[in-house]
């Protein structure tokens, strides 16, 4: 028979001696007072990351628009645009790709497809080269039409370049030269394509475009170790183009008051006040001092500001007897007096044979959906987007 075991008998202690010998320090030991500590080691590794991750970011080689490969691919399956067509070409069975006009462009990332491939990739100075064509060849010419098209192809070409910058985690001065020059694009596309039908343009997915384009702008101004030419324009268009957000708000607060105080911004921020206070004969006022980039991003709320408008002015000049001169609200408005006279009806305040207005808080109403669009209330030269596209590419 086997005795029992004492269930009480002490244990022994172990020291420092009897663990094994790894390298690491444990509770109650002395360290080598030349040994870096662990925020020293720390230190180390993450600059080392931050090395290695530089070295593992892909550098583009490619010194075209467009890739050879997907050159060929898309000629072979019929996927050129007509504005990448070889001249002349483009009735043939199957249409040539022009080589100085074909432009790369977007794709979806896949499962299994490699998008890191440096000879697919656009470098820097290649990718502003094709913003320019596409600005230049592409979005400012007369002769293309209808421009809904035109809007479509740079749309996804620019998407491309943006995939481009990504994957290169493109920084510094051509990552901002690039995003100005899409962000006043898209902008300019909200005011010039507004109202037209769904299925030709999408205001919503252009709308997260620019959304995404002025933030990832701002943060490079932000970033960035010396100023920007442009950053006051843009700081003043973002604050615009999201007039009442809160958000947009607290950023330009943040800015350095030195930057806070220009004209641009402190004009900007007159037009949001303004807006906060439902105040819009001010706003509308104050949208004249405005130059033409900074009315494209502010249009999207100017039909809000001319009903809220003729809301008060039909509460505050109801009475059988007043009449109000066409010309002088035309000028509220900030319409031209022929299109104040289609507008007005709209929302059932009337116009009689002499010019005159008449108000009637009973007889305001809403307009009925696609109507009072402000694409028929404003005008669309192609001059006044050469000197705006223009005035970037040459800074």
């Amino acid at each position: 028979m086997v005795p029992p075991q004492n269930m009480n008998r002490r244990r022994t202690r172990r020291g420092p001696h009897s663990f094994p010998s790894s390298g690491r320090t444990y509770p109650g030991e002395w360290t080598n007072r030349n040994q870096p500590s662990w925020r020293e080691r720390g230190c180390g590794q993450e600059d080392t990351r931050d090395k290695l991750e530089e070295d593992c970011v892909p550098k583009g080689t490619c010194q075209t628009m467009c890739t050879s490969f997907e050159m060929r691919q898309r000629q072979t399956q019929h996927r050129l645009h007509q504005y990448e067509m070889l001249r002349g070409t483009e009735r043939d069975r199957q249409p040539r790709a022009d080589p100085l006009r074909t432009v790369k462009e977007y794709a979806r990332p896949a499962a299994g497809k490699d998008s890191t491939n440096p000879s697919d990739l656009r470098p820097p100075d290649v990718l502003k080269k094709t913003v320019r064509y596409l600005i230049d060849k592409i979005a400012t010419s007369p002769n293309l039409q209808p421009w809904t098209e035109v809007y479509g192809f740079v749309f996804d070409r620019l998407r491309a370049v943006k995939q481009d910058m990504i994957i290169q985690r493109l920084s510094g001065t051509d990552c901002v030269t690039i995003l100005e020059q899409a962000v006043r694009f898209l902008v300019y596309a909200s005011y010039r394509l507004c109202g037209e039908p769904l299925r030709l343009y999408d205001p919503k997915i252009n709308d997260m475009h620019v959304q995404e384009y002025m933030s990832w702008l701002l943060d490079c101004y932000v970033t960035g170790s010396t100023p920007y030419h442009n950053q006051e324009e843009y700081e003043a268009v973002n604050l615009l183009y999201n007039l009442g957000c809160t958000k947009a708000l607290e950023h330009v607060m943040h800015l350095p008051e030195e930057l806070r105080h220009t004209p641009d911004i402190s004009l900007a921020l007159l037009i949001n006040r303004a807006y906060l206070e439902r105040n819009p004969v001010r706003l509308l006022r104050l949208s004249k001092k405005l130059n033409f980039f900074q009315t494209c991003a502010l249009h999207r709320h100017l039909s809000t500001c001319r009903r809220d408008l003729l809301l008060i002015y039909s509460h505050g000049f109801s009475s059988r007897n007043c009449r109000f001169p066409l010309e002088k609200l035309s000028n509220l408005l900030d319409l031209d007096k022929c299109f104040t006279a289609q507008y007005c009806p709209l929302y059932g305040v009337e116009i009689n044979l002499e010019n005159e207005v008449i108000f009637s808080k009973g007889a305001f109403a809403d307009p009925e959906h696609g109507q009072g669009q402000c694409l028929q209330y404003h005008n669309n030269t192609t001059e006044k987007l050469l000197l705006l596209m223009g005035c970037t590419i040459n800074k």
